[in-house]
């Protein structure tokens, strides 16, 4: 799934990849650059990843067979994306050729798929529940895929039925369903879906632990290694990197000075100096499951101001996860977490802090439900939100703090630590390093000290 910083860093990635294609086509035995030890150091987290079994996948149809009863739905129909890998762990693209899934609420599933691509989707949906032998309808390039619809509809009863259509089916394809099966009702498939999806089984809860592991590892490497002079673009690269020597892919919008102050971030070209903060929000993927983390980096002394603007917005985060536990509605927890900004100066309501509290997190980096004002949807355990308040000043900078959150039985928990202070992010001493005229070749362990003219230069001097 394309994320908001994968397309913020497109332009960026772009020239960065003409200029080196440029290098190598005009030296041919040119290297890439080693990676920094305090990366090639890394180890890989991938053997610690359990993919979801197929038991917990056929478990997962029959609540959303039990869902679509309790919704009066009699089917609901999912093609390419996150929900339709979720129920029977297909990973599938198509463009604008139908490959779908309709599940019924009662008997047995079925497949429309284009027929050149019929030993691709076997060769997946055998691995699915009840994949030993399914009813595949495949459709040649001149043929309806929504005939082979209406038709699996007809075979099993369900020409004038309530037909759930999942959220991110593009209109062009409900309408085709609609036109050959105009007696159908097609309506949200969302209690359904989501309905499952918002509750995590303890194999995904694992899979997520993980994913924030990977991306917090992978921030505090590259915070060893940040040093003045680099551009957002050289920091998003480093991260990336790092999360592959982790074993998964991952990577982070990074704005510097006065664009942090934009929540979503800039286009403009950005350099990383000493006294100024600098954001990083990315993640990763683990199995399918996504980690969203932030984090507030400095080189050097942070100033006064943004030192203070951290601790307000750490506060916020705690009274947050302090108001989250299971019966409460997801509007308190936004609530919450903004009264605290408010009261301390940065009100009213969405002047400073001016995003919602968080959404939800899985398979998707943003899924229901969400953490904003209005939403009276109950937490329930096991339910994974990001936690992310914010506070940003347009001309000057913005802090934001984010971990995701768990819902426990009794209340709330972050998967990674909150990150205590400007001057120790990860909450211990991350090594030193230097500002200017940064040379890789000091960090020979690592972890080591950088030194400039012969002087060791701590991050805040500790």
């Amino acid at each position: 799934m394309s994320t908001r910083r994968a397309f913020l860093q497109t332009g960026f990635v772009a020239a960065s990849a003409s200029f080196v294609n440029k290098s190598s086509a005009q030296n041919p035995s040119a290297t890439v650059p080693a990676l920094p030890p305090a990366i090639a150091g890394l180890k890989s987290m991938k053997e610690q990843a359990h993919p979801i079994s197929s038991e917990e996948r056929q478990g997962r149809q029959e609540k959303a067979r039990a869902l679509m009863e309790g919704n009066a739905l009699d089917a609901i129909l999912l093609m390419e994306g996150t929900s339709l890998n979720y129920f029977t762990g297909i990973r599938w693209w198509g463009g604008e050729r139908m490959f779908a899934m309709v599940l019924p609420a009662k008997g047995a599933a079925f497949y429309v798929c284009p027929a050149f691509e019929e030993g691709r989707a076997r060769e997946q949906i055998a691995r699915a529940p009840e994949g030993s032998q399914p009813d595949v309808r495949i459709w040649q390039e001149d043929e309806s895929p929504y005939q082979r619809v209406a038709q699996g509809l007809k075979d099993r009863e369900l020409l004038t039925a309530r037909i759930g259509i999942e959220e991110t089916v593009h209109f062009v394809f409900r309408e085709g369903v609609e036109k050959a099966a105009p007696q159908a009702k097609l309506v949200s498939a969302t209690p359904v879906t989501a309905g499952c999806r918002m509750i995590k089984s303890p194999a995904e809860l694992d899979l997520m632990r993980l994913a924030n592991r990977v991306t917090l590892t992978a921030y505090e490497a590259v915070y060893r290694i940040l040093h003045d002079g680099m551009t957002q673009v050289e920091v998003g690269h480093l991260v990336a990197a790092a999360h592959d020597q982790l074993g998964f892919p991952g990577d982070a919008l990074v704005e510097v000075g006065e664009y942090t102050a934009f929540p979503h971030g800039s286009m403009q070209p950005q350099i990383i100096r000493e006294g100024v903060p600098v954001l990083v929000d990315g993640g990763c993927k683990v199995e399918g499951y996504q980690s969203d983390i932030t984090r507030m980096l400095v080189i050097g002394n942070p100033p006064e101001k943004v030192r203070k603007v951290f601790e307000i917005v750490h506060r916020a985060q705690s009274a947050a996860l302090a108001a989250a536990r299971p019966g409460v509605e997801c509007g308190s927890i936004d609530t919450a977490a903004r009264k605290v900004i408010s009261d301390a100066g940065y009100g009213p309501d969405y002047k400073f802090f001016t995003h919602r509290l968080g959404h939800g997190i899985g398979m998707d980096g943003h899924e229901w439900p969400y953490l904003v004002r209005g939403n009276s949807t109950k937490l329930a355990p096991n339910m994974t939100f990001s936690d992310e308040p914010g506070i940003y000043i347009r001309g000057e900078f913005g802090v934001r703090l984010e971990d995701d959150m768990h819902i426990t039985e009794n209340g709330a928990e972050l998967f990674t630590a909150q990150s205590p202070s400007l001057e120790m992010p990860f909450g211990k001493l991350e090594g030193t390093v230097q500002a200017p005229d940064f040379d890789d070749s000091v960090l020979s362990d690592g972890f080591g000290t950088a030194t400039e003219k012969g002087k060791t230069i701590n991050r805040r001097g500790r």
